[in-house]
């Protein structure tokens, strides 16, 4: 899940859309309530070597008339490079643009004056590793953002001067879990971060300077799992787990203020939820007053709505809350905030497609006009403090994001860029929304993405079943989304049908659907992606015997069970980062995870009961690697901290032990999925000649693809067609 604090942007996601592994960060998400803040033919292959076909464009027939793009061979660099610009922020003051863009290869942050994109050049300088995400503080000249080093995840957060260029690390400290918890306009010149260095399991609350990084201790923590503080900075609640996975939100009593160095000691329960509630009710920030309380809340209710709670009204703030929005179908999942008001002026609501609801009407000719811009779903990145200047961004399904500024008084957008121009010459094909039956009644939202060519008319139905890749997303605790998917146009480019699935346990749908995954990994989560394949071969989408399943994180774990739970379902599968025994990943989270573990016994089981490991033993890949027949690529990066090299190297020790073949990809600067360009590109290298071989189709040729990638092969590099060659052409 991903959450983000109401001043980070004007929309804020709540729910999550989309997430790698994003179980553990959906758990930190919730306990953090809000204030804490991406990428993923029925023949059998003929006698042309993939190479050989991978030059040669699908031929012309009757049924697939030739156009000047639709079958040309969309390079894996223009798919999967970084992209050329992305993220555009508008200062609070309106005086400044900023957005990322590779400097040397690697993405930093560039500004210019707000009107003149031509001026930019880049205020950061790293040069080992992508800054993905970045914000502006109050004092109008500050940028804000966050660095591991080589995946780790001990991040620290940097503040960098744009009129100086100096960059400041703002937590200095070694082995430390760095967060954001919030920032505020009435305190421009520091912010509050979170940082577990003086107990690893626990973040304390810090109050720091951006310009000297002077640090202040404001909430040491007493075994909390996250904060809610207010405007002016002070700790109002904190969320706790009890053993039975109950979720506690403690309010600090009025008049304790900051009684002493440790900040808030006496705390009254405010609300308490079960566990069936506890990943769907929470609170998520205040108003400009401090009085009103916005709260998520599943309670007595499926989805999740939002409410107005008035806290002077004491004991019955709660029972005379305000209803603000809600979805029969879906979670509220965004609200668009007014940037000095703090009152909520839309939400936005996902079910296959982003809607939204307006609560303001001062803005509704804003968003009626926005919606003409693009054919797309509508993001507002930004806003100025005086509301006049937007950034705005577009999610289409068959093209690159496109970013704008938009100018309130005039009522008028400014293009400024897309994120990948390059994707012009070549034509992307548009994504269906079918809805899938579970055989136990539930429905799941689901993506199609078919070949060029293949589906003449548009129905979301090929001519004939072709080959097809089941995607199934991170997480579980996440959710797939309608858009421009690079995986999926790669992957649909090649030949093959792309399904992306939300299983059950995939968030954002209600508590219902959320809580059915509750002890159902490798049970009913599986019986899904499997009731989804055979929904595609009934339908004449997918060869039954070409159905390929890759996925990154409990995606990974789930194309493990694929392969070892029904062996004979799948031609073959892609693991990326996933867990092989749901023992050891449990028994080697993180230290700040350990508060949550109440949750993931309840979600996941019981790793500390022999009963209890023995049912997770039961339901892990490492237990039945005896039953893998079809072909595995694995992919791991040795620094993981969620899902360790462990994982990985323990499935490949016991297939090589067995003689069964695998081939087993480690990036040793890598931690959780593949953040650097060179590596990301390596892999997906392998990954398409993996499938060229068991699927049969289009290959680009390896090539140059491992230059400059850390990227090792521990076993089975002669089992890919090129990966041998390439290894050896390396220095």
């Amino acid at each position: 899940m991903k959450r983000t604090d109401p001043r980070w942007s004007s929309t804020r996601p709540i729910p999550p859309r989309a997430g790698h592994f994003g179980w553990l960060l959906v758990a930190v998400a919730i306990a953090a309530a809000g204030c804490q803040q991406s990428n993923e033919p029925p023949q059998t292959p003929t006698a042309t070597s993939p190479a050989e076909s991978s030059r040669t464009p699908l031929p012309a027939t009757k049924e697939n008339p030739p156009t000047t793009k639709e079958f040309k061979l969309i390079p894996r660099e223009v798919l999967f490079g970084n992209p050329q610009k992305a993220s555009a922020r508008i200062s609070p003051n309106g005086k400044w643009l900023s957005y990322l863009a590779p400097v040397e290869g690697i993405l930093n942050v560039w500004v210019c004056p707000v009107d003149d994109l031509a001026a930019a050049k880049p205020v950061t300088h790293d040069k080992l590793r992508n800054i993905r995400g970045h914000r502006w503080a109050y004092t109008g000249k500050h940028i804000l953002y966050t660095q591991d080093k080589e995946g780790d995840e001990n991040w620290h957060v940097y503040a960098t001067d744009v009129e100086t260029g100096e960059t400041k690390d703002l937590t200095p400290l070694e082995n430390v879990h760095a967060t954001i918890q919030d920032i505020s306009q009435r305190q421009p010149e520091e912010i509050l971060v979170g940082l577990n260095d003086r107990v690893p399991q626990l973040h304390d609350i810090y109050r720091v300077n951006i310009e000297t990084g002077e640090r202040k201790l404001i909430q040491e923590n007493e075994g909390m799992v996250g904060y809610v503080t207010d405007e002016d900075f002070r700790v109002r609640f904190a969320i706790q787990f009890t053993p039975d996975a109950n979720q506690i939100v403690l309010e600090a009593q009025p008049g304790t203020g900051q009684p002493n160095a440790k900040g808030i000691t006496d705390w009254k329960e405010f609300l308490r939820t079960g566990p069936e509630d506890a990943m769907t009710t929470s609170p998520i920030g205040f108003d400009k007053s401090g009085h009103t309380l916005y709260l998520l809340d599943s309670r007595n209710r499926d989805t999740t709505a939002l409410f107005a709670v008035d806290l002077t009204l004491g004991d019955q703030a709660l029972e005379k809350a305000r209803l603000l929005a809600e979805d029969p179908r879906a979670d509220v999942d965004e609200v668009l905030i007014h940037p000095t008001e703090l009152t909520i002026q839309a939400v936005g609501v996902t079910y296959s497609r982003r809607e939204w609801k307006i609560l303001d009407e001062a803005i509704r000719g804003d968003l009626q006009y926005l919606e003409t811009v693009e054919d797309g779903e509508l993001i507002v990145t930004s806003r100025t403090l005086d509301d006049t200047q937007w950034t705005v961004a577009y999610i289409l399904d068959n093209g690159p994001l496109k970013f704008y500024r938009y100018d309130r008084t005039a009522r008028k957008t400014h293009f400024l860029f897309s994120s990948r121009d390059d994707l012009e010459a070549y034509s992307l094909v548009k994504m269906h929304t079918p809805i899938l039956p579970t055989r136990d009644g539930l429905k799941m939202v689901s993506y199609l993405t078919l070949p060029p060519g293949s589906d003449p008319d548009g129905d979301g139905r090929p001519k004939k079943p072709i080959p097809m890749v089941l995607d199934v997303h991170g997480g579980p605790w996440a959710r797939d989304d309608w858009g421009y998917n690079p995986t999926a146009q790669w992957l649909a480019n090649r030949g093959y049908a792309v399904l992306n699935v939300n299983y059950r346990g995939s968030t954002g749908f209600g508590k219902n659907f959320t809580n059915a995954a509750d002890g159902q990994w490798a049970a009913k989560m599986h019986d899904d992606l499997i009731d989804a394949v055979d929904w595609a071969v009934r339908e004449g989408i997918a060869q039954k015997d070409k159905v390929a399943i890759m996925g990154g994180s409990y995606g990974g774990y789930a194309t493990l069970v694929g392969l070892t739970f029904t062996p004979d379902r799948f031609a073959c599968g892609v693991d990326i980062v996933g867990p092989s025994s749901l023992v050891t990943l449990l028994e080697n989270v993180p230290p700040y995870w350990i508060p949550l573990m109440p949750m993931m016994k309840k979600r996941i089981g019981d790793v500390a009961t022999e009963e209890g490991k023995a049912e997770l033993l039961n339901r892990s890949p490492l237990s039945r690697v005896d039953q893998i027949e079809r072909p595995l690529l694995i992919g791991q990066g040795a620094n993981d901290p969620r899902v360790t090299q462990l994982e990985a190297d323990q499935i490949v020790e016991s297939m090589r032990a067995k003689n069964i073949p695998v081939t087993y990809v480690l990036y040793p600067d890598e931690g959780h999925g593949f953040s650097g360009e060179e590596n990301r590109m390596s892999f997906n290298a392998v990954t398409e000649a993996f499938l060229g071989a068991h699927l049969g189709g289009r290959v680009e040729p390896i090539g140059n693809d491992f230059q400059g990638s850390s990227i090792q092969v521990p076993a089975g590099a002669d089992q890919v067609p090129g990966v041998a060659e390439a290894l050896k052409s390396e220095p």
